[in-house]
């Protein structure tokens, strides 16, 4: 069993590869998360942060059950096995009629071109396209974050064009890179290749299969 607040979940679902897991963080994590966003580099195109005390990421762990009692974000730690939690990957976004939603992921600086990115996009991969049903999985850089989109076409995403004014991060107005990986592509990635195993049980409002014709 799993509690946050006044929200409880039983068996809640994992992902497990072979040098990376996730989870879902508990209170516990948060001064860890505090350690891994309070680098400035690592939130500098994000719309929260840095970290500067370890109520903000307590905060954002203890939003997270509610967020996914309602479907709107199904969200993980990323737990090495030899070096504990290393940042934090998930899904959001949802529109579960096409069988859609957006993967997201930041690490802590020092874990940057370790290859855990590819094992992380293929964790979420397995869990969006095997698991949940979906058949795309969206991807946004900003326009200025050359790292991020080369990351994201080094593991099979396809760049699909620039949205104007697409992110708000306070008063300033960010352009973002979109990027895309169908189900049949990624049938043929290299995201596939990785092992990953799913345990516990995906809350039902994140299945595809679950929406009824004309639905969300």
């Amino acid at each position: 069993m799993y509690s946050i607040g006044a929200v409880t979940e039983a068996a809640p679902v994992a992902v497990s590869g072979p040098t990376l897991a996730l989870r879902y963080a508990t209170p516990e994590d948060a001064p860890r998360l505090l350690e891994l966003g309070s680098d400035p580099l690592v939130t500098r195109f994000f719309s929260w942060g840095p970290y500067a005390r370890v109520e903000e990421p307590l905060a954002y762990i203890k939003e997270l059950a509610l967020k996914r009692e309602r479907g709107e974000m199904l969200e993980f730690l990323v737990e090495h096995r030899e070096l504990g939690p290393i940042g934090v990957t998930g899904l959001s976004e949802f529109a579960l009629r096409d069988r859609r939603a957006t993967v997201g992921t930041w690490f802590g600086r020092a874990y940057w071109g370790s290859g855990s990115n590819l094992e992380s996009k293929a964790l979420m991969a397995a869990l969006g396209f095997a698991t949940l049903g979906l058949d795309r999985l969206t991807a946004w850089a900003n326009t200025r974050n050359g790292r991020s989109q080369l990351a994201l076409e080094r593991v099979g995403f396809r760049r699909e064009g620039v949205l104007r004014g697409w992110h708000r991060h306070g008063i300033a107005v960010h352009d973002v890179v979109v990027f895309g990986i169908t189900r049949p592509e990624w049938e043929r990635s290299v995201l596939r290749d990785v092992p990953a195993e799913v345990y516990g049980t995906a809350p039902g409002v994140f299945i595809a299969d679950n929406v009824k014709k004309g639905g969300r």
